[in-house]
């Protein structure tokens, strides 16, 4: 889906952290530990499968993906796929929320902005391809330009965009498919590379190349 979290070819966000200053702590908080631990069961147990588990990151409303922390994201999904697997209700959230927030010395509890409205069933390409690659390394070819509003791993600034086949992973689980529940699908993936001119355009730094793993079935094969 077209949604804040497709950051790439974004301006305005600052520097990148420079590698060279103190690395952050993996937790701030013990609750961010205790999230880290409850979606590995949640995504083990298969309560819900990890696309699914992004998915819910990337419906954030923008104005609250930003502000929220790493691990906030990652509650807020947990609660949202736990909602829609059907295994709380939000009036149960809402109550437990209600009861950690009481008292002096309660434990702060992170915003949570669940969306409003049932996800949408996302457009599939038909028929999706087999697991035998279409391509080889070597060939040129064009990436889908679609709107998708459902999962995706097919950013925006890549979206019509012609590269080369760099490398044939093989197969793996379709993300579109998996995050909703309409099966795993899988097929090829390849690293596909492009010239950053072709992606950027004259903003773009010289002899510079982006390399993408993408699904064949967000490829076309490129014409003269």
């Amino acid at each position: 889906m077209n949604g804040i979290h497709d950051m790439g070819g974004m301006h305005g966000f600052g520097p990148i952290r420079d590698i060279e200053q103190p690395v952050e702590p993996v937790f701030h908080d013990d609750w961010e530990g205790h999230v880290r631990a409850l979606e590995w069961l949640l995504v083990s147990g298969n309560v819900f499968n990890l696309d699914a588990f992004r998915y819910g990151i990337e419906r954030m409303a923008p104005a609250h993906y930003l502000r929220a922390s790493y691990y906030e994201r990652w509650l807020n999904t947990v609660e949202y796929n736990l909602i829609q697997a059907g295994a709380i209700t939000a009036d149960e959230l809402d109550a437990r929320m209600a009861e950690l927030g009481g008292g002096d010395h309660a434990p702060p509890v992170p915003e949570r902005v669940l969306p409003a409205t049932p996800p949408p069933t996302p457009v599939i390409p038909e028929p999706l391809p087999s697991t035998t690659p279409r391509f080889a390394v070597g060939d040129e070819i064009i990436t889908r330009n679609v709107q998708p509003t459902g999962r995706t791993r097919l950013p925006r600034y890549a979206r019509g965009k012609r590269g080369v086949i760099h490398m044939v992973h093989g197969p793996e689980i379709f993300a579109d498919t998996n995050a909703h529940g309409l099966g795993e699908h899988p097929h090829t993936v390849y690293n596909v590379r492009f010239d950053a001119l072709d992606l950027w355009g004259e903003s773009a730094e010289p002899n510079q190349v982006v390399s993408i793993d993408l699904w064949e079935s967000y490829l076309e094969p490129a014409t003269s």
